[in-house]
């Protein structure tokens, strides 16, 4: 049986993906998505969350991170402000994204990342 609330995070991190990718798409992100979207209340917050994760990551800037690995953190840190998903299965999920769409070490840097933030707050 398919699970559709992954299924929605696997698209909401493509699509957060695409607007991030290069420089001025946030910009083109924000002016042609509908504005009660997921993706454009994110990348509206973009500088609160990236806040988050470089705090937790300051050893690796953002431009330094993974594009794919980024979207990831986004998503799960803005699903942690503004959902009651509980922090554990935020965590497993954001660790299952890692393992399908990015590098080998992504799953462990994803991890080490989210388990500071989700976990300590």
């Amino acid at each position: 049986m398919p699970d559709h609330r992954h299924d929605h995070r696997v698209k909401l991190m493509q699509d957060l993906f695409a607007c991030t990718f290069t420089p001025g798409s946030i910009e083109d992100c924000l002016k042609h998505r509908l504005k009660d979207s997921i993706v454009y209340q994110i990348v509206a917050d973009l500088s609160s969350i990236d806040e988050q994760i470089q705090e937790s990551a300051p050893e690796r800037p953002l431009g330094d991170v993974n594009k794919v690995d980024l979207a990831i953190l986004r998503l799960i840190v803005f699903e942690s402000i503004n959902k009651k998903t509980p922090k554990k299965v935020l965590l497993n999920e954001a660790i299952e994204l890692a393992k399908d769409y990015s590098g080998e070490k992504s799953p462990g840097f994803v991890n080490g990342v989210l388990a500071k933030i989700l976990l300590t707050e």
